[in-house]
C-alpha cells in the first residue's frame, strides 16, 4: 500500500502485520495542483479523504472538487476494514476528514465506537430509511450486489455456478481466486452471509464454518488486493471468484476483461455503501462540502455511467440499462447481527479454516 504523495506529512500509525499483508490496492496519485476557481473563505484549505474507491474514482472527484472550491484534496486508498482500523487508531488525533466508501456494517461499528460525526445532508429526503443511519452518522451512496464472477474465456455461461453452493463442487478445485477477506468489507460480507444463512435459524455458525471449509478446499489463492485478483482471473490462473457486481461490469466494459457474472439464484447480500464525517476531523467545513459534492445527482450519474455504481438516491434520472434492467434477489439479512458477529466469524475463519499453505499473495 502506497500513500498518496500528498499524505507524506500526515502522521501514520503502525498497522498490524495482517493488515499490511492485506493492503487493498495502491494509492499512487498524479499531480493534484488546485485548479482556478473562487475560494470560499469559510472553508479550510485542504481535506483528507480515506476511501477504498480506487485511483480512478478518487482522482476524478479530486480534480472536480478542487476546480470548484480551490481546496486541496488528499486521499488514501485502502480496504474498508483497514480504514476502520486506522480511524480507530487515530481516534485521539484524527487525520482524516471524510470516510468515503464502506459497507454500512463498518460504519455502524465506527458509530458505536464514537468515531463518526452526525451530519444530515441537504438531500436527505431522497434517501429511503434503509439507506442512512437513524441519527445520520452515515448515509448511503450506492447499492452493491455481490455476485459470482467468472472468466468467460475459460467457462461458458452454462457451465458457470448458478448459486453459492455450486462453488463447493470439487470440479472447481484450484479454480477459485478470492480477495483476502480480513481487510475487505465486500468479502467479509459475502463470508458472513454464507454463515448467516443457517445462523439466523440455529443461532450456531457451525454449518457456515463447514461451508467456508469446503470453499477453502477449492480456493487456489487469497489475493492481497483486488487488482491482483482481477489480473489472475483475467489471465485464467483461476476461472472464478466472488465479488461486487458493479466492479465486474466496470472491468468488462472499461478494461475489456473477459468477465461475466451470475447473480446467485437463492439470493445475494446487497451492501449499502456509505459516506461519513470523522469525529474531530481537522477540516470539518471542507469535509461537509466534499460530502455534499460527491453525492449530488450529477455525481451519482457519473458514478453510475463511468464507474458502475448503483445510486441510493431516488431522484437520479437517466441511469444505464444495466442498472434499470437487472433483477436482483436480495438476501434478507439482519445487518445488526453482521455488525456484532463479523469479527468473531472472520477470526475463526483466519485461525481455523484458512489453509495455512495458501499464502496471501502480495
Amino acid at each position: 500500500m502506497k500513500l498518496n504523495k500528498k499524505l507524506s506529512m500526515v502522521a501514520t500509525v503502525s498497522l498490524s502485520a495482517s493488515l499490511l499483508l492485506s493492503a487493498c490496492g495502491g494509492s499512487e496519485k498524479g499531480s493534484s495542483s488546485s485548479s482556478s476557481g473562487e475560494k470560499d473563505n469559510k472553508l479550510e484549505e485542504k481535506i483528507v479523504v480515506y476511501s477504498p474507491h480506487g485511483k480512478d474514482i478518487l482522482s476524478k472527484f479530486e480534480q472536480q472538487f478542487e476546480a470548484k472550491y480551490n481546496i486541496d484534496v488528499e486521499w488514501l486508498d485502502m480496504g474498508s476494514q483497514e480504514i476502520l482500523d486506522r480511524i480507530r487508531s487515530e481516534k485521539n488525533n484524527p487525520q482524516a476528514d471524510v470516510w468515503w466508501g464502506a459497507p454500512s456494517t463498518n460504519f455502524d461499528q465506527a458509530k458505536d465506537e464514537g468515531l463518526l460525526k452526525p451530519y444530515e445532508p441537504s438531500y436527505a429526503s431522497s434517501l429511503d430509511e434503509g439507506f442512512h443511519d437513524p441519527e445520520w452518522n452515515w448515509s448511503g451512496t450506492s447499492q452493491t450486489p455481490e455476485v459470482i464472477m467468472y472468466n468467460s474465456k475459460e467457462i461458458t455461461k452454462e457451465e458457470a455456478p448458478k448459486d453459492w453452493d455450486e462453488l463447493l463442487d470439487p470440479k472447481w478445485k484450484d479454480e477459485i481466486i478470492i480477495r483476502y477477506p480480513l481487510a475487505s468489507g465486500t468479502m467479509r460480507t459475502i463470508f458472513s452471509a454464507m454463515i448467516y444463512r443457517d445462523y439466523k435459524d440455529s443461532n450456531d455458525p457451525a454449518k457456515g464454518y463447514e461451508w467456508l471449509e469446503k470453499l477453502d478446499a477449492n480456493t487456489k489463492e487469497y489475493s492481497a488486493n483486488p487488482e491482483m485478483m482481477y489480473n489472475k482471473v483475467a489471465k485464467g490462473e483461476g476461472a472464478l471468484s466472488v465479488w461486487a457486481m458493479p466492479d465486474v461490469v466496470m472491468l468488462k466494459e472499461n478494461k475489456n476483461y473477459p468477465f461475466e457474472f451470475i447473480i446467485p439464484e437463492s439470493g445475494t447480500p446487497v451492501l449499502t455503501e456509505g459516506i461519513a464525517l470523522v469525529e474531530g476531523a481537522p477540516h470539518p467545513k471542507a469535509a461537509e462540502a466534499f460530502y455534499e459534492f460527491v453525492n449530488t445527482p450529477e455525481a451519482a450519474k457519473i458514478l453510475a455511467e463511468e464507474f458502475y455504481r448503483i445510486p441510493t438516491r431516488d431522484d437520479v434520472e437517466g441511469l444505464p440499462e444495466w442498472i434499470t434492467n437487472t433483477e436482483i434477489k436480495s438476501m434478507d439479512i439482519d445487518w445488526k447481527v453482521f455488525q456484532e458477529k463479523s469479527d468473531e466469524w472472520m477470526k475463526h475463519w483466519d485461525e481455523n479454516i484458512k489453509n495455512g499453505e495458501k499464502e496471501i499473495k502480495e
